[in-house]
């Protein structure tokens, strides 16, 4: 009898482990999630994503929140605005070099609607791609009229052309301050800028955030911060959460509540051609951006509420 209760007292020790808190905290928010039910109101938001430095989970950021939102109903293009063309492949959209894509719209003005793709990932994401050619861009927007604006003009004949609106649009920028990054910024309303959770995390935002004043100011006075993720958060050091609270402090407003963790299946995914939404949706990754786009999504259904109140 000794040895039986000897035998079975690990239990209630491991279902109080830290791995098992975690596993049923993860399993509490993926029902959450489940049962959540978002009615989008057909008006079109636009957000660039960008930050001057590089690696900090931006393209990772565009494409998950963007394959998110439309796994819970949302109509999402994903504008692929870096030559790199990550974002493409991470959709699983062709972007080779003989492929319409975006410096055809930039340059030689083709319509959007020539270049878009349906992401296999779901019949509601589209991604407008990005192939080497983009590379060149900068050098020849240069001598371009409305060189800034070329864009902005070419997304409003697409929007408008539709027959179905969209509910998002996420353009994901170079990790430079060139034409095809104030292109972006010209073409969107909001601002999305992830963080990483590292030392000098708001190096380079004072500068970023410079930029934006100059171009709300001579180009599109409507360009707002709208909201900060915090990414590659790593919450067994204590790093982290210093990064994690003082961008809180500085922006108390933008900042979401939910964070991204360090995942391996976030970094894994884009090698398969997909979004971690697609390639791994229980994983921690995958809840962690699941919930940051339900935030990003009511967060707007309240300010078009609160405006119309106005």
């Amino acid at each position: 009898m000794q040895q039986s209760e000897n035998a079975n007292s690990p239990a209630p020790l491991l279902a109080d482990s830290p791995i098992a808190r975690e596993l049923a905290d993860l399993t509490a928010r993926r029902k959450a999630l489940a049962a959540l039910e978002i009615d989008f109101t057909g008006n079109t938001r636009i957000l660039t994503v960008s930050n001057q430095k590089g690696g900090v989970g931006k393209t990772t950021t565009a494409v998950n929140i963007a394959s998110a939102l439309a796994s819970v109903g949302a109509r999402v293009l994903v504008i692929d605005l870096d030559p790199q063309g990550n974002a493409s492949t991470a959709l699983g959209v062709p972007h080779t070099a003989d492929i319409p894509s975006v410096y055809d719209v930039l340059i030689d003005e083709f319509p959007l609607a020539d270049i878009v793709q349906v992401s296999p990932e779901s019949p509601r994401l589209f991604c407008a791609p990005s192939t080497i050619h983009l590379a060149g861009a900068e050098i020849e927007l240069v001598s371009q009229v409305a060189r800034e604006h070329r864009l902005r003009a070419a997304l409003d004949d697409y929007i408008r052309g539709l027959e179905e609106p969209l509910d998002f649009v996420f353009i994901d920028c170079p990790p430079s301050l060139g034409l095809l990054t104030i292109n972006a910024f010209t073409a969107a309303d909001e601002l999305l800028i992830p963080i990483q959770c590292e030392y000098y995390a708001l190096e380079g935002l004072s500068q970023l955030m410079g930029s934006v004043r100059m171009i709300q100011k001579h180009l599109n006075p409507n360009l707002h911060l709208s909201t900060i993720l915090l990414t590659m958060y790593d919450g067994r050091t204590r790093l982290a959460q210093q990064v994690a609270d003082e961008v809180r402090t500085h922006f108390p407003q933008e900042v979401l509540a939910t964070v991204i963790p360090r995942s391996v299946r976030v970094s894994e995914a884009p090698s398969f051609g997909q979004s971690v939404i697609a390639y791994d949706g229980d994983s921690a990754g995958a809840v962690a951006y699941r919930e940051a786009a339900v935030e990003l999504a009511q967060r707007g259904l309240t300010n078009t509420d609160s405006k119309g109140a106005h």
